[in-house]
């Protein structure tokens, strides 16, 4: 069995200690990109008067974006700016005091990083600077929403919150402006994480890992060093803080190789590891041992959030009547069950952060949502039958799980746009849901794909069960042609059912796959689909 390399320990600390320290000091970032971390760490070392190398293997035509937002502005001495596109020259990285290392590049193996005399991101360097309380969100799915919904929670509560990192914000754009008052929320990545190995800098009031589930294995090989890069979340946590874990059951038997005596799933794994108070949620009533958040079905047919928590936690209101339960979120705008479960996620860090219940209930209510996961993003009117279309962009679905949730987010029966490039994952559920293997009330009507690696093995799942589709198309404006084409025919009621006018029919982009090739990345995807559709459906 070939022997696993094991992931890099960074020296605890960081490199520059005061903000002093950063001046004169040569410091080669290494990938500018156009999400806006490069750009952000650009402007942190010239505004604190360090001489700056930017570094990445895109070229400068494709780089013009953040090149030219850098080039208009007055404020920074560009005179210690300097670029090197297309390529990376070891002298770079050799020559520099410090190397800023983007998330998305393995140090291990790489003989640029190996020859640097010290790395730090943008997120060790937050770190090391703030004073903030840090409420850091990891997991496989559902960090962006939940992050997204905890932020508007506290916004709308009366703190004064940032958010940052995963959600394509770096925490250097708001550094100067945190404090011991402002609560920040981090979202981050394995890769983010894995960058803070050894550093200590991560220490969060609170820690959140979302569900769990088999991503970025073409990047990683095996899942326990996947998870074993989200543990570093709650890594150096103490028992003053808090750490919220998944209650319900996931893939732990099968994808864990060193299971703990007693554990059930993946939430039970990390519980037993942190040093945190330890809360859990669930999409069930949880037994009255376990502290947390839980949804639960009432007499009217909604379904709410409930909260348990231990008496020093619990609200005046709760402790003046004896209440056990206190309900923390009522119905959503946001559809579909996935969605709920962030929420309640969000709504118990609210509470946590002493917020209180009937407040978290009242202000998440009115949370609209997150770009690119679940977005409505357009309506039309089919001038063949009068049908009401809405277009969803859910281009965040990244595995093909998360475009099952999307499919079992609707009421209806809807058209499923999917497909890309392959991330070393199964599609076999989706593809039972797609062929009705798996039981569901509502199915798709039509489902169209967009070419590339995943498609092929999504294709050959669909072929041997004789599951119909359209393309795989190389465009998304082929794709939505075709589409209109369909929308518009005269048979329209008896492809896609009866026009009501209470139910409309989602059209979901939900590609359950990643974006190389075809696009820059799942930001530019959606931003794409969207153009798209308001082009072509008026």
């Amino acid at each position: 069995m070939e022997e696993k390399i094991q992931p890099h320990v960074y020296p605890e600390g960081c490199y520059f200690k005061t903000f002093e320290d950063i001046r004169d000091k040569h410091v080669t970032i290494m990938g500018l990109g156009l999400n806006g971390g490069g750009e952000a760490c650009v402007r942190f070392f010239l505004q604190h008067g360090a001489y700056v190398t930017v570094t990445d293997m895109k070229t400068r035509e494709e780089l013009e974006p953040t090149i030219l937002a850098l080039s208009v502005d007055q404020y920074l001495d560009r005179s210690r700016l300097r670029y090197v596109l297309g390529k990376h020259c070891i002298e770079d990285f050799e020559q520099a005091d410090c190397v800023i290392k983007n998330p998305g590049i393995k140090y291990e193996g790489n003989k640029y990083l190996a020859a640097a005399k010290n790395i730090e991101t943008d997120i060790s360097i937050f770190l090391h600077f703030t004073k903030a309380p840090i409420i850091a969100i990891t997991g496989s799915k559902g960090k962006s929403s939940t992050a997204s919904a905890l932020y508007y929670g506290l916004q709308k509560s009366g703190f004064s919150p940032f958010l940052g990192g995963n959600i394509t914000v770096s925490p250097l754009t708001f550094l100067d402006e945190t404090d011991g008052t402002t609560p920040v929320v981090l979202e981050l990545s394995s890769w983010q994480l894995r960058d803070l190995r050894g550093r200590k800098a991560l220490k969060p009031k609170i820690a959140i890992i979302t569900k769990i589930m088999r991503d970025h294995q073409n990047w990683y090989g095996d899942m326990d060093s996947y998870v074993n890069d989200k543990r570093l979340v709650y890594a150096d946590q103490t028992a003053s803080d808090y750490t919220i874990l998944d209650a319900d059951d996931d893939d732990y038997f099968n994808e864990c190789s060193e299971k703990k005596k007693g554990c059930h799933c993946w939430g039970d794994d990390f519980a037993a590891e942190t040093c945190g108070t330890v809360f859990r949620y669930s999409q069930y009533v949880m037994p009255k041992t376990v502290f947390g958040a839980f949804l639960k079905k009432e007499h009217d047919g909604q379904i709410y959030g409930y909260s348990t928590l231990p008496p020093e936690l619990r609200s005046k209101r709760a402790i003046m009547h004896n209440l056990r339960e206190e309900r923390i979120m009522k119905a959503l705008a946001v559809p579909g069950p996935i969605m709920r479960i962030n929420v309640l996620k969000a709504a118990l860090a609210l509470q946590l952060m002493g917020t209180a219940p009937e407040q978290i209930s009242s202000v998440l209510a009115d949370w609209p949502g997150l770009a690119h996961r679940l977005e409505m993003c357009h309506t039309w009117k089919s001038p063949a039958d009068g049908r009401n279309v809405v277009f969803y962009n859910d281009s965040c679905s990244t595995v093909p799980e998360a475009t099952v949730a999307a499919t079992e987010a609707f009421r209806h029966n809807y058209v499923l746009i999917t497909g890309g490039t392959d991330k070393n994952l199964d599609f076999l559920p989706l593809v039972r849901i797609l062929s009705g293997e798996t039981e569901t009330k509502y199915k798709a009507k039509q489902i169209y794909l967009l070419k590339g690696t995943g498609t092929d093995k999504l294709t050959f799942l669909l072929d041997a069960r004789h599951v119909n589709y359209y393309g795989p198309f190389d465009s998304i404006s082929d794709l939505l042609l075709e589409l209109r084409t369909n929308l518009s025919a005269p048979d329209t009621r008896t492809v896609y059912g009866p026009v009501t006018a209470r139910t409309a029919l989602p059209v979901v982009f939900s590609p359950g796959c990643t974006s190389f090739g075809m696009f820059m990345n799942e930001f530019d995807r959606g931003d794409k689909y969207k153009r798209s559709v308001k082009e072509l459906f008026i």
